[in-house]
């Protein structure tokens, strides 16, 4: 079982570049499929998830070449319409490829999405959108089949929001015959990027930001050059890295416009920072106060991708603070292992107290990628040696956090 090693009590400081966003490109990659022909992807991060969807799209028959960051992908052979079952089950977001195959093709088999265990996450909505615009979809041995004679616009009404069904639902329209309109939408910015995209790619898509956007049908996409934005989570990872080691450091390129409860959170702890050219400047002496009652929302909302690792940074406050979680109902697997360090965490429902203390160096294991990477921040504060096992789960959405904690000055290494 691969690990990291983390030495704690070392204030970080030195910079850093923000990677290429895991929730960006994994949608960009599904769209892909919609062109009979090349996309070009800029600043991919190279992380695991990637190479998975990567893999997907060879099995399906695609063609892809990578050149340091950018990754080219062909598509205009593609002939198979189901997604391989031991790669689809790896992550989440193979289900958002159904939506590209019944634009491409009106067919697609995939299997029920894997990923992290962090509650339920069902796919219903997904599903029914699908429905709405034609598509016929059956459930059998663990996997979804989906066929249509031709997909066809109509209203779209989602009764709450989700990322992956607005996408999948998106996806779907952009080729279908007639208007769109998607009601109730997700407003991600990982939304607004896969709009940005398929208009770049010759779609038309209005309302992009907004909670309704309407899709007019068209009958080909074209090859189209994208720049992959930064990634938002690894940024206020490394932000919340700094906080609680009361550090300094300087994040370059980190998607700032993207990261305001990520900021707004850091300075109600005592965090000080500045922006200039592309630079985010850290100054964390102060991160030491309580946070009295942070919850999980939407976007503009805090992400819950950033819970855990906040939830870490608060064990060592001068107080007593509480997270409510309001997105998924199984975030907080991670608490043991932070008990086990010596966090003073207390669980009611979906909301967690946490009094003062402070950590100690221990083995622990990650079960899910943020919480894992919460483990890491965590060990950076803690009295001794950390290692946390199971470091697979981490590099599903980190490129090479080894590295860029490191470049602040971390002492921290893998197996």
């Amino acid at each position: 079982m691969k690990g990291i090693k983390v030495v704690g009590g070392i204030p970080l400081t030195g910079e850093v570049r923000i990677q290429g966003s895991k929730n960006a490109a994994l949608p960009l990659m599904a769209a892909a499929l919609l062109n009979k022909g090349t996309t070009i992807l800029h600043g991919c991060p190279k992380i695991a998830d990637v190479f998975v969807m990567e893999k997907i799209l060879q099995l399906l028959g695609a063609k892809t070449v990578w050149k340091n960051h950018t990754l080219e992908i062909n598509t205009e052979f593609l002939e198979k319409i189901q997604v391989d079952e031991k790669e689809g089950r790896k992550m989440r977001s193979s289900i958002i490829l159904l939506g590209s195959l019944l634009g491409r093709f009106q067919e697609g088999i995939v299997p029920h999405p894997g990923g992290c265990v962090i509650g339920k996450r069902p796919i219903d909505l997904h599903l029914e959108a699908l429905k709405q615009m034609g598509a016929e979809i059956s459930e059998t041995k663990g996997q979804i089949f989906a066929k249509t004679k031709g997909l066809k616009g109509c209203f779209i009404h989602f009764p709450f929001v989700s990322v992956g069904a607005t996408q999948n639902a998106l996806l779907a329209s952009v080729l279908a015959e007639g208007t769109t309109i998607l009601n109730g939408c997700s407003k991600e910015p990982e939304v607004c990027t896969l709009c940005k995209f398929l208009k770049k790619a010759g779609a038309e898509i209005k309302g992009v930001g907004s909670s309704q956007l309407v899709i007019k049908g068209v009958e080909r996409l074209q090859d189209v050059e994208f720049q992959v934005p930064r990634d938002r989570i690894a940024a206020g990872t490394y932000l919340y890295a700094s906080a609680i080691t009361r550090g300094e450091g300087i994040l370059l390129d980190a998607p700032i416009d993207e990261m305001g409860a990520v900021l707004q959170a850091y300075k109600k702890i005592g965090g000080q920072y500045t922006c200039n050219s592309g630079k985010l400047t850290l100054c964390s002496f102060y991160a030491d106060r309580p946070m009295e009652h942070l919850q999980t929302q939407v976007y503009p909302g805090f992400p819950t991708d950033l819970q855990s690792v906040f939830m870490a940074v608060l064990t060592v406050a001068k107080g007593e603070s509480r997270i409510t979680e309001n997105i998924f109902e199984d975030r907080f697997k991670t608490v043991p292992q932070l008990q086990a360090m010596g966090a003073k965490i207390e669980l009611e429902g979906n909301t967690a107290r946490i009094l003062p203390g402070y950590l100690k160096g221990a083995e622990v294991i990650a079960s899910e990628l943020r919480g894992g990477a919460a483990l890491l921040v965590a060990g950076l504060a803690a009295q001794g040696e950390t290692y946390v096992k199971n470091c697979n789960y981490i590099e599903r959405g980190y490129e090479n956090i080894c590295r860029d904690l490191s470049m602040l000055g971390a002492q921290i290494f893998r197996d």
